[in-house]
């Protein structure tokens, strides 16, 4: 009778490569579930993101920068909104839900207070970083975007384009700055609007304006009539000067 030894042999090596495939696989899983657990703990414990924000620049830089340098915060179309504040003065970056149909934008840079599934997925398989950081305020769309600074601190235009409304900025009654309004050079037919600016004095209606060249005003300050959000994420009262975009058609309609 043939010999049961090699059909002994092979279960056994059948048996081995089996135990070795359980092992690579299960080391495997080890290794993932190593590398969610630390992404959980540094998402959990690597900072409450509170303090203002700072670029890095070199401290010289900064005492000297009196105009933003090109920076683009959020996208809408052909709608490219560029840095309103000196980067060495503003305080910190927030979104929210803007009340009037104001659009949609599209913030660059990463969120500085994204939920923990969020964070867990950008630290595993990238994504979600880049600068500025900014901050989600509240729920809904990014329509409006705050941008904090000191009040008193230079205001830059965030677009090229042409000044078409100044107006009062009116919070409970009382005139605070103006709202401004321009058209944007890109998209004619939206409207860039500021609030929580003192308007410029030699700005008028018909004025000419580029982004980051033209100074349309200052931060006024708004913290003895309201609670500001953006102070949750700041080392101040939370002041700001805020941008929203909108059709034409609505303005004329307001």
């Amino acid at each position: 009778m043939p010999s049961s030894r090699p059909t002994r042999r092979r279960r056994v090596e059948r048996r081995e490569v089996r135990q070795a495939r359980r092992a690579r696989r299960f080391a495997l899983l080890t290794l993932l579930a190593i590398i969610l657990l630390v992404a959980l703990l540094l998402s959990a414990f690597g900072g409450s993101g509170r303090t203002a924000q700072t670029l890095g620049l070199d401290p010289a830089a900064e005492s000297a920068q009196t105009k933003p340098f090109p920076q683009i915060l959020a996208l809408h179309g052909a709608v490219r909104m560029q840095m309103p504040i000196a980067q060495a003065k503003r305080t910190a970056i927030g979104y929210h839900a803007a009340s009037d149909g104001a659009l949609t934008l599209s913030p660059l840079g990463h969120q500085g207070n994204e939920g923990v599934v969020q964070r867990v997925f950008h630290k595993v398989f990238g994504g979600g970083g880049g600068q500025p950081t900014w901050y989600r305020l509240s729920g809904g769309a990014t329509s409006a975007l705050d941008v904090g600074a000191l009040p008193g601190t230079d205001v830059w235009a965030p677009v090229d384009g042409t000044v078409i409304g100044i107006t009062p900025y009116v919070v409970a009654g009382h005139r605070y700055g103006s709202r401004i309004d321009i058209q944007p050079q890109s998209a004619p037919s939206l409207i860039v609007s500021l609030t929580q600016v003192k308007a410029d004095p030699s700005l008028t209606v018909g004025s000419t304006v580029v982004s980051g060249a033209t100074r349309v005003g200052i931060v006024v300050d708004l913290s003895r009539v309201e609670r500001q959000a953006l102070a949750r994420y700041t080392n101040d009262a939370g002041n700001h000067v805020s941008l929203e975009l909108r059709p034409a058609a609505s303005l004329v309609l307001n």
